[in-house]
C-alpha cells in the first residue's frame, strides 16, 4: 500500500503561488497515475489535476487549465501541483490521490 504525504500548502496572495508536493513511499509509487482534488468549506471535494504514470499524459479541471501544472519525478516518488495565479475561492484543503489511497491534506488560504 502506497503512503501519500502532502507538503507545501500555505497561506498566500490572490495572484500568488504556490508549490504542491506529494511524496509517495513504496515501489510502485513510480507506476501509478496520481490526482490531486481539493475541498472548500461547505464543498464537495473536487477533481484538480491527473497525471499518469510516466508523466506524458496530465489532465486538468476547467477551472484551473492554463494556471495549475502537475508534473512528477519518478526518482523522488513526489507528484507536484504548481498553482499559479490562485483566486481567494481556491481557498480549501488539497489531497493527492492514488489507487484509493488518499494523503492526509494540506491546507490552501488565498487571501483577497
Amino acid at each position: 500500500q502506497v503512503q501519500l504525504v502532502e507538503s507545501g500548502g500555505g497561506l498566500v496572495q490572490a495572484g500568488g503561488s504556490l508549490r504542491l508536493s506529494c511524496a509517495g513511499s513504496g515501489r510502485a509509487f513510480s507506476s501509478r497515475a496520481m490526482r490531486w482534488f481539493r475541498q472548500a468549506p461547505g464543498k464537495e471535494r473536487e477533481f484538480v489535476a491527473f497525471i499518469n504514470w510516466s508523466g506524458d499524459s496530465t489532465d486538468y479541471a476547467d477551472s484551473v487549465k492554463g494556471r495549475f501544472t502537475i508534473s512528477r519525478d519518478n526518482a523522488k516518488n513526489t507528484v507536484y501541483l504548481q498553482m499559479n495565479s490562485l483566486k481567494p475561492k481556491e481557498t480549501a484543503v488539497y489531497y493527492c490521490y492514488s489507487n484509493n489511497c488518499w494523503g492526509q491534506e494540506t491546507q490552501v488560504t488565498v487571501s483577497s
